[in-house]
């Protein structure tokens, strides 16, 4: 059996995680370039963390420049084996309020400015992305949650839209009448890679506002985002706490089939494959590779 270690993504307003024992930093070099920062290695309780700032400490990336294939290689070399991601997202519903947390189960993407796949010239591969997240990982984030009395819904679609700015009012109303439930600008191409690399995923979307459709609530800015993120900051801090606390010491298989996503994956006949596609792929795929 593999050991559990959790990985943690912090979004905006969440650049540390307190609570963390035994503590070091690293920072883990990668061939796909530098990560948003240096690795923050802990425990809480018996769970072993790893945990990354994903627009760096100060927030100093967009999310157009964050170099995610970085962030999840780096996070795979670290024995990551789950990833929970913290993102901030506007709501496209009512009852989808500032402050509720959403633990969504879909995707979709509408960026187009990022680096998606660790696959490519030289060595191709296709993963299911039909289920992107991993429903026992979901299981005890919402135990987690109802535990710590934060307010969540489970299930709902996140739209993952380029940025960095918000959007229009004509894309909003757009999103809303096709049926999704929050936007934001992180989870993709996040998702897809930790596919890649065989590391189960759940995003917690911690709702600020209601895009800019919402008849009785101005358009999104800034500041009326940091504010609301104080609160949830706080709240997923205990819940990440709570989850650590009651995480399995052995990294338990995906229903959704993330722990080997690779299977049958690689299309490239192994006479085909360049050899330096391969050794950039040391991390993600070297269960396959070395098979």
């Amino acid at each position: 059996m593999t050991k559990a270690v959790l990985g943690v993504i912090g979004g905006s307003g969440i650049y540390d995680l307190p609570g963390l024992t035994d503590i070091r930093e690293e920072r883990v070099a990668t061939p796909w370039g530098e990560p948003s920062d240096a690795l923050r290695f802990g425990r809480i309780g018996a769970t072993p963390i790893v945990f990354l700032p994903r627009h760096g400490r100060g927030h100093r990336l967009s999310p157009s420049d964050i170099n995610a294939r970085a962030n999840i290689d780096a996070l795979k070399r670290a024995g990551v084996t789950d990833i929970v991601s913290l993102s901030a997202c506007g709501s496209f519903k009512p009852d989808l309020q500032p402050g509720l947390f959403v633990l969504v189960d879909q995707f979709v993407d509408r960026t187009h400015r990022r680096e998606s796949s660790f696959f490519g010239a030289g060595c191709v591969a296709h993963v299911s992305m039909a289920h992107p997240v991993g429903p026992r990982l979901v299981d005890r984030l919402a135990a987690a949650a109802e535990a710590e009395g934060v307010p969540h819904r489970r299930g709902g679609t996140y739209l993952c839209m380029e940025g960095p700015q918000f959007s229009s009012y004509a894309e909003s109303v757009t999103y809303r009448h096709l049926g999704y439930d929050v936007i934001g600008m992180t989870a993709m191409p996040e998702a897809k890679l930790a596919r890649e690399a065989e590391i189960t995923y759940a995003t917690l979307a911690m709702v600020t506002d209601f895009d800019c459709w919402h008849p009785e609530h101005g358009a999104v800015d800034v500041a009326s985002v940091i504010a609301t993120m104080h609160g949830n900051s706080e709240k997923a801090r205990r819940l990440v706490a709570r989850l650590a606390r009651d995480f399995p010491a052995e990294r338990e298989d995906c229903p959704a089939g993330s722990h080997r996503a690779l299977d049958n994956a690689i299309m490239t006949a192994p006479s085909a494959r360049d050899p330096a596609a391969l050794a950039r792929l040391d991390a993600v795929a070297g269960r396959v590779l070395r098979a």
